[in-house]
């Protein structure tokens, strides 16, 4: 009996936590969209895009008239221009897969183009629900827009020094610091592209284009 009331008194004292404690949830995606700014910055990087794509696809051209025209007249060169043309060509490939990368390499142009125009408005749109969320004080706030995503999580809910007090750890080691900030930011990743929806532009489309280069 005394153990049944103990588990009994423990479930009701859990229960009531979990009751007095608020969650909400938001659909980051809707928001964006309904963003100008942001609706604005996708157009942006979409047209950046759309000329690096282009830039690719005549540099492509380039690289397979070259070999076109190398094999209707290979038969007629001698080896000295044979080698010479055959260089030419591995040269005009290997600039496009490096340009490939500089585009749309992870790191490179778009992504840049990315963080420069869709990062501000998706900082502040994450800074305003943090904001509501603490003027409201809620626990949790869930991102429907991405598998229920954690996207703010009050700091006083955080267990983690808790946690490692039960498996003999001292807090506040080197590296035992929970802090509870970077949970919050981590959280809110728009390279996330996690936040972006449909809306941001493809990568690389040319990828099934010989030669292959190598990526919110």
């Amino acid at each position: 009996m005394l153990l049944a009331g103990i588990i009994f008194n423990l479930h009701f004292s859990i229960f009531n936590s979990a009751q007095a404690q608020k969650y909400a949830c938001v659909n980051t995606d809707y928001i964006m969209r309904n963003m100008p700014d942001y609706v604005q910055a996708v157009s942006k990087l979409n047209k950046f895009s759309t000329e690096w794509q282009q830039e690719l696809e005549n540099k492509q051209q380039e690289v397979d008239n070259l070999r076109q025209n190398y094999q209707q007249e290979a038969y007629l060169l001698p080896d000295n221009l044979k080698q010479r043309r055959q260089d030419e060509i591995r040269t005009k490939e290997t600039e496009l897969r490096t340009l490939q990368q500089q585009r749309f390499g992870a790191g490179g142009d778009l992504d840049q183009k990315r963080a420069e125009l869709l990062k501000p408005v998706q900082d502040r749109v994450y800074g305003a629900i943090e904001r509501v969320a603490r003027e409201k004080n809620y626990a949790f706030v869930f991102d429907r827009a991405h598998s229920g995503t954690v996207i703010y999580a009050g700091e006083k809910y955080d267990i983690s020094n808790q946690v490692l007090e039960m498996l003999g750890v001292k807090p506040g080691t080197a590296h035992a610091d929970p802090d509870a900030q970077a949970t919050q930011k981590s959280s809110k990743n728009p390279a996330a592209s996690s936040a972006n929806g449909n809306n941001e532009p493809k990568k690389n489309r040319s990828s099934d284009t010989k030669p292959k280069g190598a990526r919110w």
